[in-house]
């Protein structure tokens, strides 16, 4: 079964209140086995638009991740980071397929 990722591309406009946020997550991503991949960090967009911050979080499978989106722990997460922040979120399953 494949692993799935949350990609998420954001713009955060108060960063001192996003930080509630960060601590709210916790919980829904623990328990459904999240693992970041990406969290911030350097980035370089040679085409198309772009956000401030990007990040990828791993799954176990698809269901993990769409079932943390919608589980109540990161529902309760959600206002703690709309008011501080914009953002682009993709759950998306990987790919297991043959390689070039």
């Amino acid at each position: 079964m494949p692993k799935a990722y949350w990609i998420a591309r954001v713009d955060v406009h108060d960063a001192e209140g996003y930080k509630g946020y960060l601590t709210a997550n916790a919980a829904a991503f623990k328990k459904y086995g999240a693992k970041f991949l990406v969290r911030g960090g350097r980035f370089h967009c040679p085409e198309g638009a772009h956000r401030q911050r990007n990040v990828v979080i791993e799954f176990p499978s698809y269901q993990a991740a769409y079932d943390c989106w919608y589980s109540p722990e990161y529902q309760a997460a959600i206002p703690a980071r709309t008011p501080f922040s914009a953002g682009d979120f993709l759950i998306i399953e990987g790919y297991e397929g043959p390689q070039p």
